[in-house]
């Protein structure tokens, strides 16, 4: 089962707001569909998204009735920027329409394109599952059997095209016989630990406890957790991460119990043309997100009060143990082990730094 997916000349994902209640799939036929399930959160995760995005353009191109080559790319520069515009912070968003553009350029018969840029989107698809598999099993060995891993929001098949991020690694472990119980972050606002990492831990038969995100501390501090695990939208050159809202303060708090913080990305999600996390741009989330109804059905807040809703918060790199990719753990100093991953053959995990 994956999350995104091309299915009978469209695109099929996962409707991840319906979870846990109902498993449902949507199926988009054109680029503003695409944005707009990226933008209400019906796909999500960083990986998902650059993956939903390039079955996107696939889509501009199959639906466009250009008849030159140069007429389809400017149609399908359209497309990208609305695409681009869904959410900003997230780099596989970019990273992704940016490899299909370029693929698309390589060609001159708007029917060739039409066809390389499907391959294109389904080759990026097809990878990020290899990629997650790797990553996988290069994050499992931080695993010690009998571990307890704290994770926040999810980062597991659902956010990626299958498999998972910092969730693949603890699946991985779970596949090698590995004892894992996870403490799972609620993940306030939108609740993805609490509606969507414990489906999938359910789904895997491993063993977790749901926790409140403020109660994430008193477990760190009490010495009932072995590491933590978790994802990221962008990492900056410097190691600086920008993950769900939220991931700062346990990572001070990891810190400051001694406990390993370890960010799962894939290398795509490594952006060495942002500097340091100041550059990276926080995405606003609606207001209704933290005011709507509460468990009793009533408002959570009075009528009309202000309110701020970063989707994402930056964590500098100090706080970071290391950097799980599928090529390798990046340690600091990140500014130079970051660069020798990105640029190291993927068929060569090593341990960078």
């Amino acid at each position: 089962m994956r999350t995104v997916e091309w299915h009978e000349d469209k695109l099929r994902l996962i409707d991840q707001r319906s979870l846990p209640a109902e498993l449902r799939y949507l199926e988009l036929e054109d680029p503003q569909s695409v944005a707009q399930a990226i933008e209400h959160m019906a796909v999500r995760g960083a990986p998902a998204i650059g993956a939903a995005a390039a079955f996107g353009l696939a889509l501009a191109a199959r639906n466009s009735n250009a008849e030159s080559g140069p007429e389809l790319l400017q149609i399908l520069e359209g497309a990208a920027a609305v695409l681009r515009a869904s959410r900003p912070t997230a780099v596989n968003l970019a990273w992704a329409l940016e490899r299909m553009l370029r693929r698309a350029a390589e060609e001159n018969d708007p029917e060739v394109i039409r066809r390389a840029a499907l391959e294109e989107a389904q080759a990026i698809a097809d990878e990020d599952v290899e990629v997650n598999r790797k990553l996988g099993q290069v994050g499992a060995a931080l695993i010690a059997d009998g571990a307890t891993v704290l994770h926040h929001c999810n980062t597991g098949a659902l956010a990626t095209v299958d498999y998972g991020t910092a969730l693949g690694v603890i699946r991985a472990a779970h596949e090698q016989g590995k004892r894992v119980h996870v403490l799972v972050n609620e993940t306030r606002p939108r609740l993805q630990g609490a509606r969507l990492t414990t489906w999938e831990l359910q789904q895997l038969s491993i063993p977790f406890t749901l926790i409140a995100d403020n109660a994430a501390g008193h477990f760190l501090y009490r010495g009932e957790v072995d590491l933590v695990l978790v994802g990221a939208d962008r990492v900056a050159a410097n190691g600086d991460v920008a993950n769900k809202i939220g991931t700062y303060k346990l990572a001070v708090v990891a810190r400051e119990n001694v406990v390993p913080f370890y960010p799962c990305v894939p290398t795509s999600t490594i952006d060495l043309a942002t500097p340091t996390g100041d550059d990276i741009e926080i995405e606003e989330r609606p207001a209704e997100e933290i005011t709507g109804l509460d468990f009793l059905g009533q408002p959570v807040a009075p009528k009309g009060v202000q309110v701020a809703n970063p989707a994402f918060d930056v964590t500098p790199h100090r706080y970071i143990t290391g950097i799980v990719t599928e090529r390798g753990v990046a340690r600091p100093p990140f500014s130079s082990s970051l660069p020798s991953l990105v640029r190291l053959p993927e068929e060569v995990p090593a341990n960078a730094g």
